[in-house]
């Protein structure tokens, strides 16, 4: 876990803590300064427990707190706020029996690290999130590994619950890693295509895709978006963010895909990096991939120019740049957008 706090309060609770120390050296150990004993590796705090839990929930991924379950609760309900944002928490026992996932057990990986903390320590971890017991799929974590995103939050719980419930499940995929999952279910079906997922008798959907997808079963499917799409951009050295970024907005509406899905911005090596290029790719949080001429000209696009190649020494720039860095084919041809930006759009080859 990146940063990573342990809570302990009692003397025993110490102990655990320089027990942990030792097994996982990049984490902080918190105790009052009432119980120290002048280690060193241990931080000593003299403010009441309840102020420092606060802080250390507010500042790390995770935290673990080594005193009871319902004290924890207790100290930590009024900072509670979404399991996207709440840090990872665990609780382990005096004793260390148990090693409980209280809370951002999927999302916050606390489940992941009950795990790990248990073997080590050869206590019983205690996962009480239903996909785990069930041994089923955490609809809110597939694909997290390959950074894919979902499209739609609001309708995760609901097909987590049939999930769950062992309802059958259909699932269509045309983009992203295949080796998202292990085993599947037997309530979770795989069909070649959207029209053959629309007519299965599924209760819900899980669609991996990044197109934009249109119907009522949206409501009942939960969609997800990998990095797939790279996008070639053909400009001048003055181009602007709003220019580039109108040019990518009117491709993406006109085919029909997602913004979610844009893994790179690429273009050719230039002197100077484009500024407008550099600014929408911060804007957008998208990382922005320069090719050399050289390379672009090896690669045979759709639409060379003749004009293109006076002035960058390469007959393509936007569909050459999103072939040779995607390693796929285009999805988009190029788009002009006078006076100086072509977009071409390829997908990624899984």
């Amino acid at each position: 876990m990146e940063k990573t706090a342990v809570l302990a309060i009692t003397k025993n609770g110490v102990s655990i803590g320089q027990n942990l120390k030792e097994l996982f050296p990049d984490w902080s150990i918190f105790a009052p300064a009432k119980l120290s004993n002048e280690n060193s590796g241990i931080i000593w705090y003299s403010e009441p427990t309840s102020e420092k839990i606060v802080e250390l929930f507010k500042n790390n991924n995770a935290l673990v707190c080594l005193f009871s379950l319902g004290a924890v609760i207790r100290l930590i309900a009024p900072h509670l706020k979404d399991k996207k944002t709440d840090p990872a928490v665990i609780v382990i026992d005096d004793k260390t029996n148990f090693v409980i996932s209280v809370l951002s057990g999927h999302i916050g990986g606390a489940n992941e690290l009950t795990q790990e903390i248990a073997e080590k320590l050869g206590a019983l971890p205690v996962i009480t999130t239903a996909a785990d017991v069930n041994k089923t799929i955490a609809v809110d974590l597939v694909g997290r590994e390959f950074n894919w995103k979902i499209d739609d939050e609001s309708t995760v719980t609901k097909i987590s619950a049939h999930m769950v419930n062992e309802e059958p499940i259909g699932v269509f995929q045309e983009v992203g890693k295949k080796n998202w999952y292990k085993q599947l279910p037997r309530n979770v079906s795989i069909y070649d295509s959207l029209e053959d997922l629309k007519k299965s008798s599924s209760k819900a959907y899980l669609i991996i895709s990044d197109r934009i997808i249109d119907g009522d079963f949206v409501k009942e499917s939960v969609i997800y978006r990998p990095p797939s799409l790279v996008i070639g951009v053909g400009l001048h050295g003055d181009t602007s963010k709003e220019t580039i970024r109108e040019g990518i907005e009117h491709c993406l509406e006109k085919f029909k895909l997602s913004s979610k899905s844009i893994a790179k911005l690429v273009s050719i090596k230039k002197p100077q990096d484009v500024q407008g290029l550099t600014d929408i790719g911060k804007e957008m949080g998208i990382p922005v991939e320069y090719v050399n001429r050289e390379d672009l000209a090896e690669i045979s696009a759709p639409n060379p120019s003749e004009t293109v190649k006076a002035f960058e020494g390469t007959a393509s720039v936007s569909e050459a740049a999103a072939i040779k860095v995607s390693g796929g084919e285009l999805v988009v041809e190029k788009q002009k957008f006078p006076p100086n930006l072509t977009i071409a759009i390829a997908r990624i080859v899984n």
